[in-house]
């Protein structure tokens, strides 16, 4: 960070909230920017991750949505039902979006937030359930994803992240009709058109196969959908390595898209 960067992430004031959700007391935390606008944007920040070592903490909640704090946005992330002390089972994809759906209304009833500039960023298993929130709202001005899953449907059973599904869903589920569900190669038609959609990966990904990403913008491509791909040469699932890199990408995209409340770029076919 340049000092004044510094200077605008240490006044960044971070506080741990609790709200409702499905009749459960859910909890999160919110980032508010240095003072100096009446009406700020916003940001969701779905957090990747399951059980205990999932959980956000001030100590590794501070860092991302204290980033995107001190970028100007009001940022809240939600720990989701089951973990970091919210009632209730971790359901991986199931009930946990209703969870980060149930945001937007306490961003709404925040005076300081513009309700007309709100933008989300998911990363891993938090950018699957922001496709998911993606097929269930337009309301997001933008959306960024980083190492996220979009054919779960579509693996071995053996891989790392249908194993990581597998252990959260209830006795006697249909696991590939679970996957499915949770899989946005399967209903890509449904998500939001007016959202931008911005996905990264990293090609060293061990997690989740950088497939999932390209699969997936080939599905936008076919829909001509507002989306952008990057691949990082050999980043890992959480982009080490480019961490400075893709947080510039991140960052332009929402100020574009969110701040800038910039129109949909021009999709489909056209020029020379």
């Amino acid at each position: 960070m340049s000092e004044a960067e510094y200077q605008r992430f240490a006044a960044v004031t971070l506080h741990a909230i609790t709200y409702a959700s499905g009749g459960l007391r859910i909890r999160g935390f919110l980032a508010l920017p240095p003072a100096g606008e009446v009406s700020y944007p916003s940001v969701i920040f779905n957090r990747g991750g399951s059980g205990p070592k999932g959980a956000l903490i001030p100590e590794t909640a501070m860092p991302v949505i204290g980033l995107y704090a001190s970028w100007g946005y009001v940022t809240i992330a939600s720990n989701y039902r089951g973990t970091g002390g919210s009632e209730g089972p971790d359901e991986w994809g199931a009930g946990d979006v209703d969870d980060a759906m149930n945001v937007l209304p306490l961003l709404d009833a925040m005076p300081y937030v513009d309700r007309e500039r709100i933008g989300i960023v998911g990363g891993s298993r938090g950018g699957m359930m922001t496709y998911m929130m993606l097929r269930r709202t337009q309301r997001l001005r933008a959306a960024v994803t980083f190492g996220a899953p979009s054919q779960i449907h579509a693996v071995e059973a053996s891989a790392y992240i249908r194993r990581t599904m597998a252990k959260h869903l209830a006795e006697g589920a249909n696991e590939q009709l679970e996957a499915e569900r949770r899989s946005a190669v399967c209903w890509a038609s449904e998500m939001s058109s007016e959202t931008p959609l911005l996905i990264l990966h990293g090609t060293g990904d061990r997690r989740v196969d950088p497939t999932h990403s390209l699969r997936l913008a080939t599905e936008l491509q076919q829909l001509h959908r507002p989306y952008k791909l990057i691949m990082y040469d050999n980043a890992d699932h959480v982009l080490a390595g480019r961490r400075n890199e893709s947080n510039n990408d991140i960052r332009w995209w929402l100020d574009h898209y969110v701040r800038g409340r910039a129109p949909l770029p021009r999709t489909g076919p056209h020029g020379a």
